[in-house]
């Protein structure tokens, strides 16, 4: 029976917090399914990433409600609503569906995730000490976050009382106001004192915040654990697919190009024309590809443009694409790709960045299900699923995840 259900809101999110369990030996499952039904899995943790992240909030809220409706029905002890650590997606609306649904009075949001420069200070959220809304996340030309107080981010989706507070220390009260309470953190150690005040009291049954919290979350729910498994031998050979167009990935992109990483970076032609793949002209292509396989063990295929967008973005108006019919083109395009290679033998240990990519990666090789295994750096999850009869192992990593060297760093250690 499911202990705890984490409810994400994208593939790549719903792994960096699963993976906080599946490391200490904790049973996880992670799916993307947004009708999953709790009662149908045996898993100690089961993840769900709902896709909610680009959907309208009324959608993205009643999504959110079924599932935990769902979880509460099946009798689920605790429900953890996973949030980007850079405040995207449609937080307001899935925090206030999670605290209605399930008939709490209060729903504790620690959005910090300090080992990776988010904090929460005075109730806004700031990353890598700038408020959240002046970073790379407050011009993402897919999701931007345009409010860096929590209060009033979450107030723009939810009708539900919103209050601040400082983190909790020993022997503060615990603060009995209904609605949603967001809460400070300046480092793991304010993280953990709250954790440890909150469930001094009433255990909170509801919870909400992203890995950064999460990692504190088996020892407060008296999860059982059986030890960290083994890490498996990866094949040294590795391909970087990647749909992220954060800055911060662009320039690992770039350091992995100057330590030798063989690059490809698709037309928006082989990213926005239909069925491009499946082309006279597109297997051409992934003939090429698979002599870039070949002749080099690092490889990066990447749908940016090298100087800019203009070009892709010149190309999607001629296709008439708004901007999410432009994002789920390229996602649909780069998942039809890594299928179309999944089975050559000149594929090695496959690295996918960014929620949507790896979303549609999946489903193109018919994987709808991942077993989180460990965290190969902050926010960069080895994971293991079974297709074709074997298993396979794939390495996933949000876009705006991870120091400047990050994929040589990865290549060096899987080398050794």
């Amino acid at each position: 029976m499911v202990s705890l259900l984490i409810i994400a809101d994208d593939f790549t999110g719903a792994l960096d917090t699963g993976v906080q369990f599946a490391a200490r030996g904790i049973a996880t499952r992670v799916v993307a399914d947004p009708d999953a039904n709790p009662a149908f899995f045996a898993d100690e943790v089961l993840v769900v990433d709902t896709e909610t992240r680009h959907l309208e909030p009324e959608d993205a809220r009643r999504t959110v409600a079924a599932l935990t409706g769902r979880a509460v029905k099946a009798g689920v002890r605790f429900l953890y609503k996973k949030t980007d650590s850079a405040l995207r997606g449609q937080i307001g609306a899935e925090l206030s569906a999670l605290l209605t649904a399930s008939g709490e009075k209060q729903l504790p949001f620690l959005p910090a995730f300090p080992q990776t420069g988010r904090i929460t200070r005075g109730g806004i959220h700031y990353v890598d000490g700038v408020p959240v809304t002046e970073s790379p996340f407050g011009a993402d030309p897919f999701e931007p976050v345009r409010r860096a107080s929590v209060p009033e981010l979450i107030g723009a989706q939810s009708s539900l009382p919103v209050h601040s507070f400082p983190p909790l220390k020993d022997p503060d009260p615990i603060p009995e106001d209904g609605g949603i309470l967001v809460f400070d953190a300046s480092d793991d150690a304010d993280l953990e004192s709250t954790g440890r005040r909150l469930f001094a009291g009433r255990r909170p049954r509801i919870l909400a915040g992203c890995a950064g919290f999460a990692v504190f979350l088996p020892e407060l729910l008296h999860l059982r654990q059986s030890g960290a498994p083994g890490v498996p031998k990866l094949d040294p050979r590795l391909l970087v697919v990647c749909g992220s167009v954060n800055p911060i990935t662009l320039a690992q992109l770039d350091a992995a190009e100057r330590a030798g990483f063989a690059r490809l970076r698709l037309t928006p032609r082989q990213k926005l024309k239909a069925g491009y793949w499946e082309t006279e002209e597109g297997r051409r292509d992934l003939a090429a590809i698979e002599t870039m396989l070949t002749e080099h063990a690092h490889c990066i295929i990447e749908s940016s443009d090298a100087c800019g967008n203009q070009l892709t973005a010149g190309y999607a108006a001629a296709l008439g694409l708004n901007l999410d019919g432009l994002r789920v083109r390229i996602a649909r395009s780069l998942g039809s790709l890594a299928g179309a290679i999944f089975s050559s033998q000149n594929l090695g240990t496959l690295l996918l960045t960014g929620g949507d990519t790896l979303l549609q990666c999946m489903k193109a090789v018919g994987v709808r299900e991942l077993i989180p295994v460990c965290e190969l750096e902050k926010g960069v999850v080895l994971a293991r699923f079974s297709c074709r009869g074997c298993t396979r192992f794939v390495i996933t990593k949000s876009g705006g995840f991870g120091q400047e060297t990050l994929f040589a760093d990865l290549a060096g250690r899987m080398a050794r």
